[in-house]
């Protein structure tokens, strides 16, 4: 564990700009995600399975997945085995993010799913660089168009299995109004494929 890069990954929890919760690690869980993606405690991804359930940051808006905790999956819940493609995170309004190898050879990098514009997105960064960046302050840029007044109180309020419906949903013109729009939370799960039925019927996936 010497070589962990946790010690990494929490100076940057502690020095946050916005709260960061770390849910307590269940070990005999993590170990079994250990042992599923066969990797260890040096890496990034690793370290967080390892030693937190998962990280709930700014006030639970965005869920990064670890070993696992009551209401959030951990990081292998949705993994296929030689499909190259790993679930990494789900943020509160049922977007996703992905780690994937986009073709052969190339570095597998961070893709995220909005429900802003139903389409996938490559950060172009691994796992590491992406969740520095989230730790670091990014979170607040990234979703600048998906937010409105008192939305912290709001988010706060809704269990880490559960994410905020909106009607209209953000994909249509009308719901880029978040302030004006109905919100309720429904189960993240639901949500999620909501969004992504929208995506396949509209034509976009």
């Amino acid at each position: 564990m010497g070589q962990s890069a946790w010690a990494e990954i929490s100076a940057l929890v502690a020095a946050a700009p916005y709260p960061v919760e770390v849910l307590a690690a269940d070990p005999e869980r993590a170990a079994a995600c250990l042992t599923a993606l066969e990797i260890t405690t040096r890496s990034w991804l690793g370290a967080v399975v390892a030693n937190s359930g998962g990280l709930v940051i700014d006030h639970g808006w965005l869920r990064v997945l670890g070993g696992g905790h009551d209401g959030l999956p951990d990081v292998t819940a949705e993994m296929v085995p030689g499909a190259g493609r790993l679930v990494v995170a789900f943020d509160v309004m049922g977007g996703q993010f992905v780690w994937l190898q986009a073709g052969p050879g190339a570095r597998p990098t961070v893709h995220y799913f909005g429900p802003e514009d139903l389409a996938w997105q490559d950060l172009e960064l691994g796992y590491g660089d992406w969740l520095e960046a989230m730790l670091a302050g990014a979170v607040t840029g990234f979703y600048e168009g998906l937010r409105w007044p008192g939305w912290e109180a709001e988010v706060a309020s809704v269990a880490l299995d559960q994410g905020i419906s909106a009607w209209p949903p953000p994909w249509t013109r009308e719901g880029k109004d978040l302030p004006a729009v109905s919100r309720k939370p429904i189960r993240l799960a639901e949500l999620v494929s909501v969004h992504q039925d929208a995506a396949r019927q509209l034509g976009f996936l």
